[in-house]
């Protein structure tokens, strides 16, 4: 029997990675959209024609309920959010909205219309903050220190609350950073290939940066949607953090991707105070072993091959546009 998936964020990097995955399997794909007047489709162009789209919006409760009836879902991947975390500052009341009360709008819908469905809430390590322990694992205190922190601790809580007041297969993935070459640029990883790659064509002739010394535990995006697809598999719903148990300062990022490229990254390099979080996130570090022994969850992609795979993929999108401009 072919199993069916809702999923949130589809043409987010997570969600275009996990729709793969699924349709690999087998699965058939729904992914929730909203409407927008240009949508953006850029991480799934090359599997859409598979996905089955239904417009909705996770601060629309009516949308929901229609998008679950649509699909039939036996599993639930909710990845839709606002997140950016420099831009939550900014938008602090979307944030919550989105990013935190969203979650329950959808864990209302599934519980209306599919309560025996499987369902996946996106945890982040920013709910972690001003760390109270190092690594941090499942049972670490949350001390978030942005408002997208605040408001996936409020996301990650309802889910635990959904699952134990009305017994739902509800289940978080708490994912340390990850990256691909889908990532948006306004994340750091994509901000610092892309500028690497617009500096190696004489595109760009600088890189403004804020604190270099923060230290991320970063891995491959493609390899973390997996762990979120064995926690659905599971006999019992639980909580695991998902990460690499390395951590790498913004530093050591900035100076594999210019090296990759054959650049001196000091040479181009510019402290910018404007890029300097209000509260900054110094170190996160996770412990994922209990995903390793429950879920038999494995890393593929170390951090230096993925940032030289996001820097192969900037220079050969930006060599394609030049020489197009060019023509």
């Amino acid at each position: 029997m072919t199993k069916s998936a809702l999923i949130t964020g589809i043409t987010g990097q997570d969600g275009s990675y996990l729709a793969e995955l699924l349709l690999e399997k087998g699965y058939k794909v729904f992914g929730l959209r909203r409407r927008t007047s240009t949508p953006i489709m850029d991480n799934i162009e090359h599997i859409k024609n598979e996905i089955e789209f239904i417009d909705g919006d996770l601060l629309d409760q009516g949308s929901l309920v229609q998008a679950v009836k649509k699909s039939n879902p036996d599993e639930v991947y909710n990845l839709a959010a606002q997140s950016f975390v420099a831009t939550s500052w900014d938008q602090p009341g979307i944030t919550g909205q989105a990013t935190g009360v969203g979650v329950t709008n959808m864990l209302e819908a599934v519980r209306y219309i599919k309560p025996e469905a499987k369902f996946y809430q996106a945890s982040s390590s920013e709910m972690f903050g001003k760390v109270m322990e190092t690594p941090q694992r499942e049972t670490t205190p949350f001390y978030p220190r942005s408002p997208y922190g605040v408001a996936k601790v409020y996301g990650h809580w309802i889910t635990v609350n959904y699952r134990e007041s009305f017994d739902m297969y509800a289940c978080s993935g708490i994912l340390f950073n990850h990256e691909s070459p889908r990532r948006g640029v306004e994340f750091v990883t994509r901000k610092v290939t892309d500028a690497v790659a617009r500096i190696k064509l004489g595109l760009q002739s600088e890189l403004r940066m804020g604190n270099l010394d923060a230290k991320r535990d970063w891995g491959f995006a493609g390899d973390y949607v997996k762990a979120m697809w064995l926690m659905l598999q599971q006999d019992k719903p639980d909580d695991y953090v998902i990460s690499t148990g390395e951590t790498h300062t913004v530093e050591e990022l900035v100076q594999i991707a210019f090296n990759h490229a054959g650049l001196n990254w000091r040479d181009y390099v510019v402290i910018d105070p404007r890029f300097v979080r209000p509260a900054e996130v110094d170190l996160l570090l996770g412990d994922c072993e209990k995903a390793k022994q429950n879920l038999g969850w494995k890393l593929e992609v170390g951090f230096e091959q993925l940032v030289q795979m996001m820097v192969d993929s900037d220079l050969e999108k930006l060599s394609f546009e030049k020489s197009k401009r060019i023509v």
